[in-house]
């Protein structure tokens, strides 16, 4: 864990924690916050790979269902 001190803006901490059910604390809802973001940024980065990945022509995805 590192510990910081930094300025948030009162208000959109007010407007996020009244949109979470589940959050109660500054700390929480930080935590949270980059969580998203850096699963969001992961998604962006495989999105940007459609189309660009080549597959076998034999390459059968439904035989690993099983």
């Amino acid at each position: 864990m590192m510990r910081t001190n930094i300025v948030l803006n009162d208000e959109l901490v007010a407007e996020a924690l009244m949109y979470s059910q589940t959050i109660s604390t500054k700390r929480e809802l930080i935590e949270t916050a980059l969580r998203e973001y850096v699963n969001n940024r992961k998604r962006k980065n495989i999105k940007e790979l459609r189309g660009k990945i080549k597959f076998r022509n034999d390459y059968d995805y439904k035989s690993m269902r099983k």
